[in-house]
């Protein structure tokens, strides 16, 4: 492939204290705002606890050597073992009573996490709640100190050019400042159904997970996510999630330590133009029904499949992306007006919408907990597929493979468009039967002296793609 995209992180700022903006001469240079900003941004560490098999020796004997049969045999009786293992990542303090926004897979299954600040203090930091969809996790420091916050800016204001700095921890060392530009707004890199990120090319690194994107204003304009690199080092093209969409997530985690996301309750697919002509739409815009389940509050509602929604709560619905990020942020059991085009006419629509996460299509997605394997050559944590995993996603009905459970931000495949609970089908265009198959495969590769890999991936879009990827 020609660009690998690395996933940093998701984070997002709370509507906290009305701290002042710091609106900046950039001709005099960033170091005034970034003195101002960096008190508010963390290193973070997360430890886990993982099981691995017994480590390969440091060294390789001949084929057919004796020693290389008999240290087989010793590794092979050995059980598994427990190791520690510390991801890092950034974050930032949205309150002063030591909130802090990071992303979900650095403290993923953490037994310990840490928060240390530019003057060299460390604090001990509990999970308040975590959005695995959004990669959105909350923090709180366990102090009763008061701690510099920031603020979130209005990210509808973004426009092309802007100025922004970004901070954070890339490779671990520390609170590092690069600035740049607003490249592009509205990018859809295929991460999800609420892709709508700010591009960017500000400098962004491995361990810049959960490190904010400021405006001149001294504002978290959005949150630097992801990067596309051959290299994993930073080319120039990255991204962040919008401040706007991450405040809904994140005040809900701190509500109830959960989202509450809308479900409307229907499949949709693009208007393209023929389409429009067909039905008498003047424009190819909107979001056209093509199933709706039943029982569901479209069903309820009295929608059909045909029909297209132009409208949702007052806001144009343009692409079927704008529905899916609109109806996921509204409030759950609250009405929402919608307006219809069915039978070559306008016409209105009310429906009181349900909530996804109960939804059994969202349940299924969750990666079921069993038993993992940690496979430290590629950084990823893998299970066997199972039955639950091929309802949901008809290409895996006739694979066998592995689910990805975990990834290491500082690993081999932190830098792919990859995610947990991708399912991993074959290595080299070798099938791959379970974990341990994937495990023996892997190892027989290495050994063979191969530096890069292939593997095959669908993903829990149902979509299948092929990864490169670079062995450590």
């Amino acid at each position: 492939m020609k660009k690998f995209l690395k996933i940093l992180t998701i984070v997002f700022i709370f509507q906290g204290l009305n701290y002042p903006a710091y609106s900046t001469d950039v001709s005099k240079g960033f170091s005034k705002l970034a003195e101002k900003l960096m008190p508010s941004v963390v290193n973070i560490s997360a430890t886990t606890i993982v099981e691995t098999r017994s480590q390969e020796f440091p060294f390789q004997f001949p084929p057919g050597s004796p020693f290389e049969e008999f240290f087989k045999d010793f590794q092979q009786n050995q059980g598994p073992q427990k190791r520690k293992s510390t991801a890092l990542g950034s974050g930032f303090v949205i309150k002063e009573n030591g909130t802090v926004i990071t992303n979900n897979h650095v403290i993923q299954n953490a037994e310990g996490i840490f928060v240390k600040f530019t003057d060299g203090k460390e604090y001990e930091a509990k999970l308040i709640g975590t959005d695995p969809v959004s990669d959105i996790a909350v923090l709180k420091i366990q102090s009763d100190k008061k701690f510099p916050a920031v603020n979130f800016a209005n990210s509808d204001e973004a426009k092309v050019g802007d100025w922004v700095i970004a901070i954070g921890n890339p490779f671990g060392l520390g609170g590092t400042v690069t600035q740049g530009i607003v490249s592009a707004i509205n990018r859809d890199i295929n991460m999800g159904r609420y892709d709508n990120f700010i591009q960017t090319d500000a400098s962004i690194n491995q361990g810049n997970s959960g490190g904010p994107l400021f405006n001149m204003d001294g504002e978290v304009l959005g949150i630097n996510t992801a990067i596309f690199s051959n290299s994993g080092g930073s080319v120039g093209i990255g991204f962040a999630i919008p401040s706007n969409f991450a405040n809904n997530v994140i005040n809900q985690l701190i509500k109830f330590g959960e989202t509450k996301r809308g479900w409307l309750g229907v499949r949709i697919q693009t208007v393209t133009k023929e389409i429009a002509d067909s039905l008498g739409l003047k424009e190819a815009i909107g979001a056209l029904i093509t199933d709706i389940n039943k029982g569901s509050p479209a069903d309820k509602a009295g929608l059909n499949s045909g029909d297209i929604i132009i409208e949702f709560n007052g806001k144009k619905v343009k692409t079927t992306r704008d529905l899916q990020r609109l109806v996921g942020e509204a409030p759950v059991g609250k009405a929402a007006n919608l307006k219809i085009w069915r039978d070559k006419k306008e016409i209105s629509k009310t429906v009181v919408l349900g909530r996804l996460e109960d939804t059994a299509e969202f349940k299924n997605k969750i990666p079921a907990k069993s038993k993992e394997q940690t496979l430290s050559s590629l950084g990823i944590d893998v299970r066997d597929i199972k039955e639950e995993d091929k309802k949901n996603r008809n290409k895996l009905e006739k694979k066998s493979g592995v689910i990805i459970q975990k990834i290491d931000p500082n690993g081999a495949m932190a830098l792919l468009p990859v995610r947990p609970g991708d399912a991993i089908i074959s290595l080299q265009n070798n099938s791959i039967k379970n974990v341990k198959d994937f495990e023996r495969q892997l190892k027989k590769q290495i050994k063979s002296g191969k530096k890069t890999l292939l593997l095959t991936i669908i993903d829990l879009q149902n979509t299948t793609r092929y990864i490169g990827v670079k062995i450590k």
